[in-house]
Order: C-alpha cells, then structure tokens, then sequence
C-alpha cells in the first residue's frame, strides 16, 4: 500500500504541542500550570522552538490488514499483541485486534523523529538547556504525530476515514475524533520489541530512525506505532498479564519468555 513522508518545521506545530505533558516531565503540578514558573518555561521552550526550527518526519503508510484472534496480519507480516485480563465484569478485556476486521480492513503504520542535531546539541548545554532541549523536543515529536494523524485520517488521498472532520487542536489534545494511534511502550502496546516489527513493514530509517539492539530509538524524540480507524476504538492499558498468557504471546512471537519478558517486567 501507499507510504508517506511529511517533513514539518517546528514552529509549524507549536499549535500541537500538549503543553500539560511538557510541564508533567518538569514535575511542575496542574494547579502550577499558570505560575510565573510555568509561564516563563514555556516562554523559553518557545524562544528555542523559534531559534533552532528543528526538522520533524512523519512516515506513514496505509495497510492491508485483518485480525486473527489476538493477533494483526499486516502485509503479511504477523504483529502478535496482548489482551487484558483484568477482573471487572462490567467491562470486557481489550485486545488492540478487537477494533480490526477479521474479514479485511485498512491499519496505518507510523513514525516521527525529530531531528538528530537537536538532540545532539545536548551534549554540548548545561544541565537545564539539555532538559529543555529534550522536554520540547519529544512534545515536538507527539506534535508532529498529532498533525500527520489528522491529515491521513481527513484526506481522502492518504486514508480519508474521516472526511467531515473538523478537529481543532483544543480537540486534537483531548482525542476527540473517530480512532487511535497506540503507539510501541505505550499501554495497549507494551511491548517495546514489536517495533523490530513494525520496522519491517515500515522501514523506520526514511523517518531518520535507528534502533538500537533492545529496540530504543534514535533519536530519542521518536515515536512509533498504529493507527486503527474503527469508530469504537478506544485506549486501554493492558496491565498484568497471566503467566498462561505469556507462554501463548512468546510463542506466537516466536521468541523465548527469558527474552520477551526482558520487554514486560511491568506486565508479568
């Protein structure tokens, strides 16, 4: 299926940013959001955002794809997940195939990366600059998401699903449009190393992406994941797994419990 890059400037997202994420990783507390503290933060990321206009790429590719019990077949190529095992009656457990067809349906593939020489810049600032540069630079990096997100998902030439949508950023902070982008490390996805693949279908080096051996991303400011159309789509965290269910995951990854669970630790 059809593959996409979009290349941003950073002022060009400054509409995007969450800014209660920004403040969360300087431990600053909602109540503080408006205090002169905050304020003036924000005010330096900004000036930063401005001085440096770092690059952020978007890939993204739309796929053929269709559930197989808790799995996803992308392209052909297998992407096992888990599902919930919580203990509520009144609400069932989740698996991300939940919201795919099994009879054929359409999955997006994405990445973003903020540019290399932002990040690097780090190494030569004083502790509080090197933080800053970090904290703006993984908001840069959701930011540009957010925006790509909202393109494929509005034009008919990329995805289109939903063309009469009309999100403003306020409604893109509060996901108030139709599907998700559950992204690898994140809740519903926990498992860092599926991004070996998701790198297969996608090809995370035309976002500026390498991965280390453990499946960390460089650059930091990356984020990687899927993006699922059907109206009922929701977020969800997997939580604690049974052992019966990792035996069943590892095996359909193919891959050994002493080396999947190395991924899971917050999970098993």
């Amino acid at each position: 299926m059809s593959k996409y890059l979009f290349t941003y400037k950073a002022k060009e997202l400054l509409s995007y940013i969450d800014w209660n994420y920004f403040f969360h990783a300087w431990d600053i507390k909602p109540k503080d959001y408006t205090s002169k503290e905050a304020t003036l933060l924000k005010k330096e990321a900004v000036a930063l955002v401005l001085e440096k206009t770092p690059v952020i790429k978007s890939l993204f590719r739309l796929c053929d794809a269709y559930s197989i019990g808790d799995n996803l077949m992308i392209e052909g190529v297998l992407l096992p997940l888990l599902r919930q095992q919580h203990n509520a009656k009144e609400r069932p457990n989740l698996c991300l195939s939940d919201f795919v067809s099994p009879r054929g349906d359409k999955i997006g593939i994405f990445a973003t990366a903020v540019s290399h020489s932002f990040e690097e810049e780090r190494n030569e600032c004083d502790p509080y600059r090197s933080m800053l540069i970090q904290t703006i630079a993984d908001r840069l990096a959701e930011a540009a998401t957010s925006a790509m997100h909202m393109k494929v998902r509005t034009t008919p030439g990329y995805w289109g699903y939903a063309p009469n949508e009309k999100s403003t950023p306020e409604d893109l902070k509060y996901e108030r449009y139709q599907g998700i982008r559950p992204a690898i490390g994140y809740p519903s996805l926990p498992d860092q190393s599926v991004i070996f693949i998701l790198d297969k279908i996608l090809n995370l080096q035309e976002a500026g992406i390498k991965l280390t051996e453990s499946g960390a991303m460089i650059p930091h400011a990356s984020v990687c994941g899927i993006m699922i159309s059907h109206p009922a789509a929701q977020y969800f965290a997997v939580g604690n797994i049974s052992e019966e269910q990792l035996h069943d995951y590892c095996s359909r990854r193919g891959a050994s419990i002493e080396e999947i669970g190395r991924y899971l630790v917050k999970n098993i």
